[in-house]
């Protein structure tokens, strides 16, 4: 599926991604500033944040019980 350009609403999940990293990340920040550490810390906290839609375990936390079901 893709959406249409200037349509945020169609693309809710990555919208809220995208207001969760600007706590950690302002819009006018250079992106391109950021060492891989900045990343990774950024990163860390959004995987380690628990999400009503995940049964408020982290996305670290469901990540690996799929992972544990394919083995």
């Amino acid at each position: 599926m893709f959406c249409d350009p200037q349509a945020p609403w169609q693309k809710g999940s990555v919208e809220n991604l995208n207001k969760r990293a600007r706590r950690y990340l302002p819009r006018d920040a250079p992106v391109a500033a950021l060492t891989n550490r900045d990343m990774k810390s950024i990163c860390d906290r959004l995987n380690g944040t628990p999400r009503k839609c995940l049964g408020w375990k982290t996305p670290t936390e469901a990540f690996r019980e799929e992972l544990m079901k394919l083995r």
